[in-house]
């Protein structure tokens, strides 16, 4: 071992945290190794401690006076200078590296930089070719290349956290865009729930997008789908019914109903793998919800004549008359619900009006259901296209179709765009779509499409929305089981946050690898540290001064933490996420940007569009003039 290396001594070993002096010969702070100079102290930087034949790694967390043990604080010389070092693990002379260490150091060993030849070799790509990917550069040494283990990154679930202008969403796109590489992972799949649109445009040419307003101008673009009848029984009350009464009258009722409904539509239009005999409530089997709805409407609202029979024979419901003498039945498929005549039981009228007995108390239930049925914009769910059920059950598309179009497309990337769901709906549906995929790889892991055989990688965006504390709600609920059982499975997690403090943290700690970004806020970097892999609580503290675009990464799927400049995809292939020029620093005839203050205002701005935009709730509807009208 050179003693260009040197620069210090162990003085104190407190489990993985070792305090060692500098040598009196390197308070200039630098050295230089085969002419290569080097700064010592750094936070963040490696130094190694030779032991026999064993080099222990550790990561510099303290500097100074700070970093002096407590019991040596009044001992202490004037003028030494003090470092804090976190082991984090050893590497032996045939070059290998491992996480973790065997035996700890002593007093008086010695403390060495590494050199760039050292991280030549620990992060070196030598024999690493299969499963590693290159995802950027070691931040100060741009000819080290920065690689992930794609096997511990997929199956161990992965965090990548950064505050807003962080380059988070840039970040995710260029890891997308490497593990999306078919040349090299033919098989690769993974599935992006955007919550803001912002990916179509990164991977495009790579994805299919499934939106609630796709822009039919775009052949990659196509109507998101999720029926309702692939839910479970309890999912869909809550996208449907909403909350029942707490007798449990109404939901046992329905319980029943939808189990009668779907074992019919067996009958009609069977299904392999299941049979009227098996088939529950929980079943992802089609039947008609306009139906059922339109049935418990009459039930609920319905009135009949009384003095002429029983309420339970259509024939003397008393329903109202419209134009030309019809009478007001409604209509299930489209929606419309029937209109009774109102009650009528005097005395001296012979003709008796009751309510139909046995209401379960779900009129505002039933109406919210309705105008949902009828408004275009729950369509994804309640009309969903080819998978939407007639009257009788009976659908063009089967859950197979909708499961090759998610998981199954030569495309190695899905995006379900949600941005155009209803935002009291997205807990739901999110946690609708989660457990669809984990049921199906969990109980198809074994067959060639299966998890085991061709693993998924989830990516969710914006998770801090939806996985935060609330154990009870659907995305949350799903997910830890994705994040605790899913490795098994070949499912795979990729947790995206700017506020990682409103994270489950059971879902956090489940992450065995962290790209952490530039966090400012306390709280949420001490999250960070407490869901952190390794004992690297003083690395975080470099998080606040991170550049865009910069992150450390720690945990399974690299050797060693490092702190890692992101190679970020071509400009044409960035997340739509950037900021908005306000001003732009070239002149208006220069400038490439399509507004800001400093550009002309067109002379008749069409705010019809911009309405028509907004009340469709399509971004893409109208695209906005430049500033020279075109």
């Amino acid at each position: 071992m050179s003693d260009a290396t040197v620069i210090g001594a162990v003085q104190d070993v407190s489990g993985t945290s070792v305090s060692a002096t500098l040598r009196a010969d390197r308070f200039s702070g630098l050295s230089f190794v085969d002419g290569q100079g080097y700064r010592i102290g750094q936070i963040g930087s490696f130094v190694k401690i030779p032991v026999g034949y064993v080099d222990l790694f550790g990561i510099v967390s303290q500097v100074g006076a700070s970093a002096v043990p407590e019991s040596m604080a009044k001992a202490m010389p004037n003028g030494q200078r003090w470092i804090t070092v976190q082991l984090v693990g050893e590497g032996y002379r045939s070059g290998k590296f491992q996480r973790g260490i065997s035996q700890y150091p002593t007093i008086d060993d010695e403390v060495h930089l590494v050199s760039e030849a050292d991280l030549h070799s620990i992060y070196g790509s030598s024999g690493r070719q299969n499963h590693f990917v290159r995802i950027g550069h070691i931040a100060g040494s741009e000819s080290i290349d920065a690689l992930v283990d794609i096997n511990k990154l997929v199956t161990r679930h992965s965090a990548i956290v950064g505050t807003t202008g962080s380059g988070k969403s840039t970040t995710v796109a260029g890891i997308l865009h490497v593990l999306s590489n078919t040349e090299r992972f033919p098989s690769a799949r993974i599935i992006v729930l955007d919550l803001h649109g912002e990916y179509s445009r990164a991977l495009g040419d790579r994805a299919n997008v499934f939106k609630v307003n796709p822009d039919e101008r775009r052949d990659t673009e196509r109507k998101l789908c999720i029926p309702f009848w692939a839910l479970s029984f309890d999912e869909l009350l809550r996208v449907t019914f909403g909350s029942l009464p707490a007798d449990g009258k109404a939901r046992n009722i329905i319980l029943e109903r939808v189990i009668e409904a779907k074992a019919q539509s067996l009958k009609a239009y069977p299904i392999d793998g299941v049979t009227g005999e098996t088939v529950s409530a929980d079943s992802p089997v089609p039947f008609s919800l306009n139906k059922l709805w339109h049935e418990l409407y009459c039930t609920e609202f319905g009135t009949y004549y009384s003095n002429k029979g029983s309420a339970a024979d259509p024939a003397n419901w008393a329903y109202e008359i419209g134009a030309g003498g019809k009478l007001l039945l409604g209509d299930a498929e489209t929606g419309i619900p029937p209109r009774f005549k109102k009650v009528k039981n005097v005395k001296e009228d012979p003709e008796k009006i009751n309510y139909i007995p046995d209401g379960l108390n779900l009129r505002s239930q039933l109406e919210a259901l309705g105008s949902k049925l009828r408004v275009s914009r729950y369509d994804f769910l309640l009309r969903a296209g080819d998978w939407h059920p007639d009257l009788d059950g009976k659908i063009v598309s089967g859950l197979s179709d909708l499961m090759k179009d998610w998981v199954g497309s030569p495309n190695p990337v899905t995006i379900l765009d949600l941005s155009g769901v209803p935002s009291a709906m997205t807990n739901d549906i999110i946690g609708n779509v989660l457990r669809v995929l984990y049921d199906g790889l969990f109980w198809a892991r074994n067959q060639s499409e299966g998890g085991r055989e061709r693993p998924l990688l989830v990516v969710m965006e914006e998770a801090h929305t939806y996985l935060n504390d609330n154990f009870d709600s659907a995305a949350s609920i799903v997910t830890q089981r994705i994040v605790k059982e899913g490795r098994k499975y070949g499912i795979g997690a990729m947790i995206v946050s700017q506020r990682p403090s409103e994270i489950n943290p059971t879902i956090l700690s489940q992450c065995g690898t962290f790209f952490a970004m530039r966090l400012s806020n306390a709280s949420d970097r001490s999250h960070v540290t407490g869901a952190l892999p390794d004992n690297l609580e003083g690395l975080t503290n470099m998080l606040p001064i991170l550049r865009t675009g910069e992150a450390i990464i720690l945990g399974e799927a690299v050797g060693l933490p490092m702190r890692t400049m992101i190679q970020a995809p071509p400009k044409d292939r960035r997340p739509d996420s950037q900021d908005p020029v306000v001003c732009d620093e070239l002149p208006p005839e220069e400038s490439m940007t399509p507004g800001g203050w400093n550009i002309k205002r067109l002379e008749n701005p069409d705010y019809d569009s911009f309405v028509e935009t907004w009340l469709s709730l399509n971004p893409v509807l109208n695209t906005k003039p430049n500033a020279t009208g075109e």
